[in-house]
């Protein structure tokens, strides 16, 4: 039973004992009765906001949850050779096309390569216009 049906109870009680409400223990059990019941659609209205913010938590939730899956599945490579200023970083994205990061000498700006545009040995960076070559030797 919820709490406007046991306020709804209590008025019926109230009006069967036919409680004469002119006198003062009526008009005090007529008081108690009306702010039980506006007590028990504020509970109500109160449960609804609850209801509606636990939807739009279990919402958030779920994309979070996407946003993580999509984050973890991309991040193949470790974090930890990001510190080095002068060393040619690799990463492998699990789809059999390796990508190199390389960081401009002249203006710091960091560029992805993969192996097409390190075959062909030199490339302009594109925020300073500087041309970079690349000698690549390969390991049996």
């Amino acid at each position: 039973m919820t709490l406007s049906e046991r306020t709804a109870y209590l008025k019926g009680l109230m009006e069967g004992m036919k409680l004469d409400t002119t006198t003062n223990e009526g008009k005090l059990f007529q008081a108690i009765v009306d702010t039980l019941d506006d007590m028990a659609l504020t509970v109500s209205d109160l449960e609804d906001v609850v209801d509606a913010v636990c939807d739009e938590l279990d919402s958030i939730e779920e994309d979070l949850d996407t946003i993580e899956e999509y984050l973890l599945d991309d991040e193949d490579y470790d974090d930890e050779d990001e510190d080095e200023d002068d060393e040619d970083e690799e990463y492998d994205f699990g789809d059999d096309e390796t990508i190199y990061e390389v960081k401009c000498p002249t203006c710091g700006s960091v560029i992805n390569l993969d192996e097409e545009m390190l075959d062909a040995g030199s490339i302009e960076c594109p925020d300073c216009g500087e041309e970079l070559e690349f000698d690549v030797e390969e390991d049996d």
